[in-house]
């Protein structure tokens, strides 16, 4: 991982993409350790975590994280999961955060000097060469190490930096069966 000291970074954590990377990966993230991790590596402004949340359920197994990132350094961005029928009658949910991650990278590229996105969406290819023209390092955190990759080509070309999230286990992988730093279950 290439980072410098006296830099300024900003996290923006794709909740359900880092989710199936670290599943794939066979291991659960502790996010308290995750944020230790990277403010170690230079002044941490801002760690987002962007998720959808089923708001009718009485209980979403994605509240108590949710609860725990709020109240430990995170700001947290939800929005409700959308219910649909899809062609064949099925129903369907539908949670996608990228637009709010995009705007959120864009508002604080000027406050930052490198951005972490935790996320393989290829979708986002345009959004880091975007925030790279206005002289911000962008690296990528997820993982080609699961079948398939996790990680579009794309999007891992374009980044200044790729982190494989498999490098990151023995750092931030969540110990035992506590519930310190939490893991997300969906």
């Amino acid at each position: 991982m290439l980072f410098y000291p006296n830099e300024k970074l900003a996290l923006f954590i794709d909740g359900a993409n880092l989710y199936g990377a670290a599943k794939g990966l066979q291991f659960d993230i502790d996010y308290k350790r995750l944020l230790e991790l990277f403010a170690r590596k230079g002044t941490l402004v801002r760690a987002f975590y962007y998720t959808a949340v089923a708001e009718d359920q009485e209980f979403s197994p994605l509240r108590p994280l949710v609860d725990w990132l709020d109240y430990n350094g995170f700001a947290v961005v939800t929005k409700p999961l959308k219910e649909f029928t899809d062609a064949q009658g099925r129903r369907r949910v539908k949670g996608n955060m990228d637009i709010e991650l995009a705007i959120d990278v864009m508002e604080m590229a000027a406050s930052v000097d490198h951005i972490v996105i935790f996320s393989g969406d290829g979708d986002f290819r345009k959004l880091v060469e975007a925030v790279q023209r206005k002289g911000r390092r962008v690296s990528v955190v997820s993982t080609i190490r699961t079948q398939p990759p996790m990680v579009a080509d794309e999007l891992r070309r374009q980044a200044d930096n790729f982190i494989e999230l498999d490098d990151l286990k023995a750092q931030i992988a969540r110990e035992g069966g506590g519930k310190a730093g939490f893991a997300q279950t969906a």
